[in-house]
C-alpha cells in the first residue's frame, strides 16, 4: 500500500497556485517563519551592551556561571525556596528545577507574572514558559526570551541575611545594575553536525548540502559518525537499501526532511527522536506515536489499523472479551462504556482514556481501562481486571470517572452535565451505533455483496463504494481524526452539537477581538486546544487564521458529522452479504439514482460542462486532470423535487464539490447549509448552500489523495430567487444575507464564458462556457461561488462519477 500525499479539505478552496494548496505544516511554517524571528547571536551581544553595562553577553554569561557556584555552595535548597517565597515566585517544583530558578532571580531579578494568565514563568533551558492555566481547556503556551523582570530590590529571609554569601548576593539587589538575560537562537543549529543524504528527498541533495552548510553543518556520504541520517519514509515500503540498514545497525538515527526544516525555522536542532522514521523496524524499537511520525508514515498505520472500539455498545477489541461473547455491562438505562479526551499543548499532552465494564456469560464481571497517545500502545497505562462484586465493579467505575474528569458519574450519563476541569478528561459522548469505519465493508466483502446485489450493476458499483469502509477511513485519516481507539464515526448529536457551539461561539470571539500579539494569541491557543479534547486528534495543532479554521474545523465538523449518519444508515454489514446488503441500503437512503445513457443529450452536455469549467488540481509539482467515468440521474426524496425547483426564477445547473465520505448523507437527508460564517472561500457569506459555476471548483472538493483517484462531482438545479445580490469580499456580518435568504453571487476572478451559456430544460442555464478573466482580479475566490439560504431553493440532479489523473510534471524553480 502506498500512501504518497495526505490530503485535507484545505485543497477546496485552491486556486491552482503552490501558495494555496499548502499543506497545514507548510501553512504553519510559513507563517512562523516570517514572524518573532530574532537577530543571530553576533549582533544581539552588540546590542546588549548598554544594558549590560558595557558587558559583553559572554561576559555575563560568564560570571552568571560563577555566581550560580558560589550561591550553591553556601545556600540550602530549602533556602532557596524561602528566597523564592519572599519575594513572590513559584517556589514549588523538584529541587533542581528551584535551584534554577532561585539562581536566575537572583542574579536577573523576580520574574513578572504571565501578562496572558497571570501564571508564573520558568526558565526550560531555552525559554521562558508559563506554567499556569488559560482556562480550564488549556494550559497557558506564553513563551518568551525576553521576560518582564520587577524594577525592585528583592527580598532575603533572615536565615539567608545571616549567611556568608549575602553581601555577595546584595550585588545584584538594585535593579539599575542588574545583567539582562539574552537567551539567543542561532542562525546555526547544525553547527558540529555531519548529516547524511538518501533516497529521494522533496529538494535535490545539492539543495539540502548548501542549506545544511549555510546553518553550520557538513554533509557526509557515508553513514560513518553521522549525527543522523535524512531519508524519505519511502524507503520503509522499498525495504530500505544498504545505507538505511547500515545506519540502524550503526545506531544512526533516520529522520525525515521535517526535522531539517523545522530546525532551520526554529533556530535550534530539534530532538531527532520526533522525526525517526524507522525505530520501529528495529529488533528492539517501539511503536512511534502518530503525531511524532512524518504524515506519510501516519497515514499508512492508520489505513492499516482496525478500529477498536465502535460505538456506545461496543467491547474494545484489545479485550479480546467480545470473542468470549462479552457485552458492555447496563444497568437502570446506563451503558458502562465511556471514552475521554485531553488535548493540552501547554502540556505537551493528547490522550485518549477508555473505562468499560464487560458482562462475559458464565464468568464475572470485567473492568477494562486504559489511557495513552495515539499510536503509542507500548507506552499506554493499561489494566483488566476481574470482579466477582457487581457492586465494587461499578463503585470502581464511578470512582475512576471522577478522578480522570474531576466531575460525577450519574449527572454526565443522565443528563449530560459536565463541567471540564483543568488538565482532566473531557467525555467524547458516543452513539448507540456501529461506525461505518466497522460495520460497513471490508476489502474481502465488497466483491461478495456486489455479486448478490439485485440493482443495476453500475448502481451496486456505486452503492458498493458508498457502503465501504475505505472512503470513510480516508477521510477521518486526511483530518487526522482516525484515531482506533475512538469511534469519531459514531458521535452523539448531543456531542456534535456541542462542537458546532464552541466553533460557532470562538468565531464571533476572534471577530470581535481587536488586538493582535499574544493575548490574541492566546483566544486562538485556547480555542485550539478545545477543540482538539472535543474533536479528537491523533495531530493536534494551534490555529492561526481564518483558512485553517475553515480546513480543520469547520469542514472536519461537517464531514464528521455526515460521516455519523452514513454509520447509522450503513449498521453492521458484516454478517448479510448473502443477503443483498447493498439493496436494502438503498432503499434506506430512498432516492433514485439510475445511469444516463452514454449517448443522451444530457450526457454529453455534462462532459461539455466539465470540459470547459475544470482546471487541474495541483499538488506539490503534480498537476491533475479528470475523466469522467460515469453519470447518475438522482431524483431525492428529501429536499425540494427537480418539479418543485423548476418553478422557481433564475435557474442555473451548477456543482457541488462533495467528499464521496459525505454523498451518502446528501443523498438521504439533501444538502446542509454551512456550519458557520468565516471570511474565506466557501464559508464567506454565511451558513448557506454554496455551488459553482466551475467543475474545477467542485473537483478540489472532490479530490483527496493520490492513492484515491475516484472522486465524485455533484450537479444541482440551483435557484437564484428574485433578488440575486453580487459580491466579491465577505461581509462584516452575514447574517442579513441569512435573514432575507437573498441569493449571493460570490464573484470570481474567472468565470465562464457567457457568449457559450446554453439553455437545458426550456429556461435552465447551463453555464458551460470556458473560463476566462473576470474583471474582479482583485477577489480572494477564484471562481463564481452561488449561495442560497433556503434549501428549497436546490435540487440535486446528477451525480458525476470522476477519476483524477496524473498529468506531465511541472518542476518548481529551486531556491
Amino acid at each position: 500500500m502506498k500512501v504518497h500525499e495526505k490530503r485535507s479539505h484545505s485543497h477546496a478552496h485552491g486556486t491552482g497556485d503552490e501558495e494555496k494548496i499548502m499543506t497545514r505544516k507548510q501553512k504553519a511554517d510559513q507563517l512562523k517563519s516570517n514572524e518573532g524571528k530574532e537577530s543571530p547571536k553576533k549582533p544581539k551581544v552588540e546590542a546588549d551592551n548598554d544594558q549590560n553595562n558595557g558587558k559583553a553577553t559572554t561576559e555575563v554569561a560568564k560570571e552568571f556561571e560563577e555566581f550560580c557556584k558560589s550561591v550553591r555552595e553556601h545556600l540550602s535548597v530549602a533556602q532557596m525556596r524561602e528566597i523564592l517565597e519572599a519575594n513572590g515566585q513559584d517556589s514549588s517544583g523538584s529541587d533542581s528545577s528551584v535551584v534554577i530558578k532561585c539562581l536566575d532571580m537572583l542574579f536577573y531579578g523576580p520574574l513578572e507574572k504571565c501578562q496572558i494568565c497571570n501564571g508564573d514563568l520558568e526558565f526550560d533551558g531555552n525559554r521562558y514558559s508559563c506554567k499556569g492555566t488559560y482556562s480550564e481547556w488549556s494550559s497557558c503556551v506564553y513563551k518568551t526570551r525576553s521576560p518582564a523582570r520587577k524594577q525592585e530590590p528583592f527580598k532575603l529571609p533572615d536565615s539567608v541575611l545571616n549567611s556568608p554569601v549575602a553581601e555577595f548576593v546584595k550585588k545584584y539587589e538594585d535593579p539599575k545594575l542588574r545583567p539582562h538575560r539574552y537567551v539567543g537562537v542561532t542562525d546555526k543549529p547544525f553547527l558540529g553536525m555531519m548529516i547524511s543524504l538518501m533516497g529521494r528527498l522533496s529538494r535535490t541533495h545539492q539543495y539540502w548540502k548548501t542549506k545544511i552548510e549555510k546553518h553550520g553543518g557538513t554533509v557526509s556520504n557515508s553513514v560513518i559518525g553521522v549525527t543522523c541520517l535524512v531519508a524519505s519514509p519511502a524507503e520503509r515500503e522499498r525495504g530500505g537499501s544498504s545505507k538505511l540498514v547500515e545506519a540502524m545497525e550503526r545506531g544512526v538515527r533516520v529522520v525525515s526532511e521535517a526535522w531539517l526544516l523545522d530546525s532551520i525555522e526554529k533556530q535550534e536542532a530539534q530532538p531527532l527522536e520526533a522525526y525517526d522514521i524507522v525505530t520501529d523496524l528495529a529488533v528492539d524499537g517501539k511503536g512511534i506515536p502518530w503525531d511524532k511520525q512524518v504524515p506519510e508514515e501516519h497515514a499508512i498505520e492508520s489505513l492499516s489499523a482496525e478500529l477498536k472500539l465502535y460505538g456506545k455498545r461496543g467491547v474494545y477489541k484489545d479485550t479480546r472479551l467480545q470473542e468470549q461473547g462479552g457485552q458492555i455491562l447496563e444497568e437502570d438505562g446506563i451503558l458502562y462504556n465511556c471514552v475521554f479526551s485531553l488535548c493540552d499543548q501547554g502540556g505537551a499532552i493528547n490522550e485518549y482514556c477508555i473505562m468499560q465494564l464487560v458482562k462475559v456469560p458464565d464468568s464475572n464481571l470485567h473492568l477494562y481501562y486504559k489511557k495513552g497517545r495515539v499510536g503509542d500502545d507500548p507506552n499506554a497505562q493499561e489494566r483488566l481486571e476481574e470482579w466477582k462484586d457487581v457492586d465494587g465493579a461499578v463503585k470502581e467505575f464511578v470512582r475512576l470517572f471522577e478522578e480522570v474528569t474531576g466531575n460525577e458519574f450519574e449527572p454526565w450519563e443522565r443528563e449530560k452535565k459536565f463541567q471540564k476541569k483543568p488538565l482532566k478528561f473531557y467525555p467524547i459522548d458516543m452513539d448507540d451505533g456501529v461506525d461505518v469505519r466497522c460495520g460497513g465493508l471490508g476489502l474481502r466483502q465488497l466483491g461478495v455483496a456486489a455479486a448478490h446485489c439485485k440493482l443495476e450493476p453500475m448502481v451496486a458499483n456505486f452503492m458498493k463504494v458508498l457502503c465501504s469502509q475505505e472512503i470513510y477511513k480516508y477521510a477521518l485519516m486526511e483530518m487526522d481524526l482516525d484515531a482506533p481507539d475512538l469511534p469519531m464515526g459514531m458521535l452523539s448529536s448531543v456531542h456534535l452539537k456541542r462542537c458546532e457551539e464552541v466553533l460557532q461561539e470562538f468565531i464571533e470571539k476572534v471577530k470581535s477581538i481587536k488586538e493582535f500579539g499574544p493575548k490574541a494569541e492566546a483566544v486562538w491557543s485556547d480555542f485550539s486546544q478545545r477543540w482538539f479534547t472535543l474533536m479528537h486528534s491523533s495531530r493536534p495543532f494551534i490555529f492561526r487564521d481564518y483558512q485553517e479554521l475553515a480546513d480543520h474545523a469547520a469542514a472536519s465538523f461537517e464531514c464528521v458529522r455526515d460521516i455519523v449518519v452514513a454509520s447509522h444508515m450503513i449498521g453492521h454489514m458484516g454478517d448479510d452479504t448473502l443477503d443483498d446488503p447493498l439493496s436494502d441500503r438503498y432503499k434506506k437512503i430512498g432516492c433514485s439514482i439510475s445511469p444516463l445513457d452514454k449517448d443522451s443529450e444530457d450526457y454529453k452536455m455534462i462532459l461539455n460542462y466539465v470540459e470547459k469549467t475544470y482546471e487541474p488540481v495541483k499538488l506539490a509539482d503534480i498537476e491533475y486532470g479528470i475523466s469522467v467515468e460515469n453519470i447518475f440521474n438522482v431524483e431525492t426524496k428529501e429536499g425540494p423535487s427537480f418539479d418543485e425547483v423548476k418553478k422557481l426564477p433564475n435557474k442555473r445547473l451548477l456543482w457541488c464539490g462533495t467528499r464521496s465520505s459525505n454523498l451518502l448523507r446528501h443523498l438521504h437527508k439533501g444538502f446542509l447549509p454551512a456550519s458557520c460564517s468565516l471570511p474565506v472561500p466557501g464559508y464567506m457569506f454565511g451558513k448557506g448552500i454554496v455551488c459553482s459555476d466551475a467543475a474545477a471548483e467542485a473537483a478540489r472538493y472532490g479530490f483527496t489523495a493520490v492513492d484515491r483517484p475516484e472522486g465524485f462531482l455533484v450537479l444541482a438545479v440551483f435557484s437564484q430567487g428574485e433578488e440575486i445580490m453580487e459580491l466579491k469580499n465577505p461581509p462584516e456580518d452575514t447574517k442579513p444575507l441569512e435573514e432575507k435568504k437573498v441569493c449571493v453571487k460570490g464573484l470570481g476572478r474567472k468565470k465562464p464564458d457567457e457568449s457559450e451559456y446554453i439553455d437545458w430544460k426550456d429556461d435552465i442555464k447551463v453555464p458551460c462556457g470556458r473560463l476566462i478573466p473576470s474583471e474582479h482580479q482583485d477577489s480572494p475566490l477564484e471562481y463564481n461561488e452561488y449561495t442560497v439560504y433556503d434549501p428549497k431553493q436546490v435540487s440535486m440532479r446528477f451525480l458525476v462519477g470522476v477519476k483524477f489523473e496524473e498529468k506531465d510534471t511541472v518542476m518548481d524553480a529551486q531556491d
